[in-house]
């Protein structure tokens, strides 16, 4: 199992703080729990957050920066799954070194919930829904929020 080790996700205190939500539409269902849990992790830390969707995840890192231009921390969410030709690992590439370059040049968080999986059934085990072993729209939003109260915090 991918999520090993990983730390627990449990909520943290944000309150006055803004979370941007950015989530591609396709496989609209698994992306539609995607949201809900993110904005349930915002809620329950006490945030405010926009959500936005997108056509698809090579569109995810640009709207990305337009929120983390107004956003304390974002939120990425999308899923790609692996097909038979190299598409799968552009996209993932591509968003992966966008969402990582949008976090440093704009100097905000960004919570990778982009699930990039061989198959279906490896996304809906990661996708918070009843049985998952995984809630990464939860865990994403979460590691967000804290990593911008560390920033915040070395900013005095």
């Amino acid at each position: 199992m991918s999520g090993t080790g990983r730390p627990k996700a449990a909520p943290v205190v944000a309150e006055g703080m803004r979370v941007g939500i950015v989530a591609a539409r396709w496989h609209q269902e698994i992306t539609d729990q995607l949201v809900t849990r993110a904005e349930r992790a915002a809620e329950d830390c006490g945030a405010e957050w926009v959500t936005v969707r997108v056509a698809g995840s090579l569109e995810v890192p640009v709207v990305a920066q337009a929120l983390a231009r107004r956003c304390d921390a974002v939120v990425a969410l999308g899923v790609v799954i692996r097909g038979e030709t190299a598409h799968f690992q552009y996209v993932c590439d591509s968003v992966t070194s966008g969402l990582t370059r949008v976090s440093l040049d704009e100097s905000t968080p960004v919570g990778n919930g982009v699930l990039t999986c061989d198959n279906l059934d490896q996304v809906v085990d990661r996708a918070g829904l009843p049985g998952s072993h995984e809630d990464k729209g939860y865990e994403a939003t979460v590691a967000a929020i804290e990593t911008a109260m560390v920033l915040r915090d070395l900013k005095g």
